[in-house]
């Protein structure tokens, strides 16, 4: 009977600078605050940015241009729930960038309200941007990759609200558990096309929303909750998705980070 024998001086090549040169990535939601400290990162590493937002932050464009000021990002508006703006969008990015590579699915949406409270109106606008957008466009990313055989990266940004029960985050909650149960499932599926699918789960980020969200004696109460004692900052969110975005988190697929100071560890 043979064994099998391995190197183990072998080396799977970590590029251990992360460099993302030549690399197309998509993000949804890409103008928001974590979008943007990530759109930093990447295009210091190298990447080409594709960048889709919503009708109703159009204004914002001009200022985030201004911002990023680099010919590698290219804008495309795109309402993610939307099926055929979908399928529309990531045929343009493809015709103008020539291939995707990596897809962030930052666009996010969270009302709070009990859940004996909350309307259906609101129950459906949670699922759609929290679960149906990074379906649809995680689908039509992962069309892309397989027709040209290269792999890919996708990235979907859940909440440790995924995970733990939170006052007042009944629809958000069920979101973002479902995010969690889709990546796994896309990730199994197309890791033979060499596809990997993982998820992110912050604490509360401050950016504009999650500071106007819980500053105050709320906010004093939840950090109370996080054995770090703090919140997180966007660049240490950002940090997560160029590490996921990057070879070096090739053998990583199905899973999910949590960047939570510790709170789910009670």
């Amino acid at each position: 009977m043979s064994t099998n024998q391995y190197d183990v001086n072998l080396r799977y090549g970590v590029d251990i600078t992360q460099s993302l040169a030549g690399k197309v990535a998509v993000i949804t939601g890409g103008l928001g605050g974590i979008a943007m400290a990530s759109n930093r990162m990447m295009l210091e590493k190298g990447a080409h940015l594709a960048l889709l937002y919503p009708a109703f932050e159009s204004a914002v464009k001009n200022q985030v241009v201004e911002e990023l000021g680099d010919e590698r990002v290219s804008y495309f508006e795109c309402d993610v729930t939307d099926p055929a703006q979908v399928a529309r969008v990531f045929q343009q990015v493809e015709q103008e960038c020539g291939k995707i590579d990596i897809l962030v699915n930052c666009a996010g949406y969270v009302h709070l309200e009990p859940a004996v409270e909350t309307s259906f109106d609101q129950w459906q606008k949670n699922l759609a941007v929290n679960l149906t957008g990074p379906f649809l466009c995680s689908q039509a990313a992962a069309r892309s990759m397989i027709a040209r055989g290269q792999g890919g990266k996708i990235i979907n940004i859940a909440s440790q609200a995924a995970s733990i029960a939170i006052d007042n985050h009944c629809a958000y909650t069920s979101a973002k558990a479902g995010l969690l149960g889709m990546t796994k499932v896309m990730a199994k599926e197309w890791a033979a096309h060499q596809i990997t699918v993982n998820t992110l789960s912050p604490t509360v980020v401050l950016t504009p929303m999650g500071e106007k969200a819980w500053r105050g004696e709320k906010g004093e109460a939840m950090k109370k909750l996080i054995p770090l004692g703090r919140f997180a900052y966007t660049d240490e969110i950002a940090a997560a998705i160029l590490f996921f975005s990057s070879n070096g988190s090739d053998m990583i697929t199905g899973a999910d980070l949590m960047i939570d100071g510790g709170f789910t560890i009670w």
